[in-house]
């Protein structure tokens, strides 16, 4: 049963590439102060601002559409 486990993990230690089995990565990137996101937020007045209006504007669409559509069908319902 051993020798069975041994094979199988042999086989997938030689199916990864290289770069895998050492665990290096292809970005390198300085953990510093205002380093350490994709993005800046040095000023936290205009990364409050630009989160907001992010989010805002995600989460209005479905909202919108619903009233969208309800004031469509309100619409058709009053023509019959």
């Amino acid at each position: 049963m051993s020798t069975l486990l041994r094979a199988t993990a042999r086989t997938t230690m030689l199916r990864q590439s290289p770069a895998a089995i050492k665990g290096v990565r292809g970005v390198h990137i300085e953990n510093t102060v205002y380093n350490n996101m994709p993005f800046q937020y040095r000023n936290k007045k205009a990364f409050a601002f630009k989160t907001v209006a992010f989010l805002g504007f995600g989460f209005s669409i479905p909202i919108l559409a619903a009233g969208y559509q309800l004031r469509k069908a309100a619409a058709a319902a009053s023509e019959a």
